[in-house]
């Protein structure tokens, strides 16, 4: 998209690559949990900044410029649709990341919740699948094609208002269908709810951990830092499902074997 619009390529690549950088494990179940427990708040775009500014190289940061920080900052959806209420972002590349975020997430959870016989093809609505035909790689044809199209004043010299990266209204409405699909069939099914808890009680299990047992931090996160609490939050939140249940489970060993 960025290319088809004679955009900065290097500036979106860059805000795409550090954009979800700060993501919890076990996604926004995981967010939840920290954003609770941990008495500054929590939210995975900042933390993603964090990951650039003070984490990466060792805790000296990366040399970012302020339009890739910008981007990464401001790059979150709201949740009562995929294009309402987005917050103020400065650059037209960090918009193109944004709603290419949405298009991917939207078309590779509906192939991850397929592939693992959540839903089939055959219950998607009949609307998208007409408008946006019945396979990924369609779907995701037809929405950057839109996009493209429907965002081309950006190239247009002598503008008067700020351009935006947008879809049609009739393409808009059939992805927020296909949007809405996934909230009701997939990330709000009784199966992904059962797992839920199990998800907040490891990561409540290893917060309390750490805060009795600060010393087992990574030496890298305890160096010239004195907020342990601060320092327990960026380990877990870098950690990926399978290495927080793992190290959830070695927990429990250990106070098991006294």
């Amino acid at each position: 998209m960025s290319r088809a619009l004679n955009l900065n390529e290097d500036l979106t690549e860059a805000i795409a690559l550090g954009h979800d950088l700060g993501h919890t494990p076990f996604g926004h179940v995981g967010e939840e949990v920290l954003d609770e427990i941990y008495d500054q708040g929590f939210r995975h775009n900042e933390q993603s900044l964090r990951v650039v500014d003070i984490l990466e190289n060792n805790g000296r940061g990366l040399n970012l410029t302020h339009e890739v920080r910008d981007g990464i900052l401001n790059h979150s959806k709201s949740t009562n649709g995929m294009l309402d209420n987005w917050g103020k972002i400065e650059t037209i590349e960090g918009e193109i990341v944004r709603i290419a975020d949405a298009v991917a997430y939207i078309n590779h959870d509906l192939d991850d919740a397929v592939r693992a016989g959540v839903i089939s093809t055959q219950e998607l609505p009949a609307t998208t699948i007409k408008l946006l035909g019945n396979s990924r790689s369609e779907r995701i044809n037809k929405m950057v094609s839109d996009i493209i199209v429907s965002s081309w004043s950006v190239r247009l010299p002598g503008r008067l208002a700020y351009p935006s990266i947008k879809m049609s209204a009739e393409i808009t409405a059939a992805t927020e269908e296909l949007r809405q699909f996934l909230f009701d069939r997939v990330y709000n099914a009784k199966e992904v709810r059962r797992k839920a808890p199990q998800a907040r009680a490891i990561l409540i299990r290893l917060y309390r951990y750490f805060e009795l047992y600060p010393e087992k931090l990574p030496v890298a996160l305890q160096k010239g830092r004195t907020d342990i609490t601060r320092q327990l939050v960026d380990h877990i939140a870098g950690m990926t499902d399978r290495y927080a249940s793992n190290q959830a489970g070695k927990i429990l060993q250990r106070k098991a074997s006294g």
